[in-house]
């Protein structure tokens, strides 16, 4: 059997403000199959460091869990051309109320390659500035923000029953083994 795939086509199942859905047929040898995808633009989230190596979160409701979670500043990247840099520095001061001078790229990863081409750009930011917060939607307005020091935050999503990927991501990029210290 060959190791060679190709789409040979796609259709369009779902198209919404956030994601898409497609089912592509893919051929392999002499068969086919079909898989549904989930499409979307790309994700950007931001690792904040305040003055006092404080790191910056919010709590926010999640519609798919029903319940509010740490996360880091994140979002879609949902404006034409924009590219992921420009994405985190608007959503770090939708989110957060903060602009920052020292940008780093910590690195880019696919969230669920298995089911969706979503890639998610992570970036850590220091020398804050805080400005005036902007939301957008009700999650959003409704979101806290909170600063803790990299202790205190380590126990308090141990002591969450799971945590979000992309924050669980950026903290073992900038801090290594961020959860196996005790």
């Amino acid at each position: 059997m060959s190791d060679h795939f190709s789409t040979e086509s796609t259709t369009k199942l779902l198209d919404t403000f956030v994601f898409g859905v497609e089912r592509r047929t893919v051929r392999h040898g002499d068969a086919t199959f079909a898989r549904d995808v989930v499409t979307h633009p790309g994700g950007v989230a931001v690792l904040a460091f305040n003055d006092g190596g404080e790191i910056g979160v919010i709590r926010q409701w999640r519609a798919p869990f029903e319940t509010y979670l740490w996360e880091i500043p994140a979002g879609t990247q949902d404006v034409a051309h924009e590219a992921p840099l420009a994405t985190a520095q608007r959503e770090l001061a939708e989110e957060m109320g903060a602009t920052a001078s020292e940008w780093r790229l910590l690195g880019r990863f696919m969230v669920s390659p298995g089911w969706t081409d979503q890639v998610m750009t992570i970036f850590e930011a220091r020398n804050l500035t805080m400005v005036e917060r902007r939301p957008e939607g009700p999650e959003e307005t409704s979101a806290s923000t909170h600063w803790f020091s990299p202790s205190d935050l380590r126990d308090r999503l141990r002591a969450e029953p799971a945590i979000d990927a992309t924050m669980t991501i950026a903290l073992h990029r900038a801090f290594g083994t961020f959860f196996d210290e005790r």
